[in-house]
């Protein structure tokens, strides 16, 4: 993959949420613990893969979602 310049450094994903789900990741940004602890002292490659990863665990939360919502059965209508 080629590299692209960054003009302006990358900014924290941080939401200000700040809440772990289940699997450790935070519910706002979704990094996870290691990757929260150690973002200032990333270089811009690792906060770009960073960055894909929290991409990705938003992407599957969404589709999980979405799945879930489709299995729930309609409660029928009283009127």
């Amino acid at each position: 993959m080629s590299e692209q310049l960054e003009f302006f450094p990358l900014q924290s994903p941080c939401r200000g949420i700040c809440q772990s789900d289940d699997r450790g990741f935070c519910r706002g940004c979704f990094r996870s613990r290691e990757e929260r602890f150690n973002w200032q002292t990333m270089n811009d490659g690792q906060k770009q893969e960073v960055l894909r990863l929290c991409r990705s665990r938003l992407l599957r939360k969404l589709r999980g979602a979405k799945t879930r919502q489709d299995e729930e059965p309609e409660q029928p209508s009283l009127f």
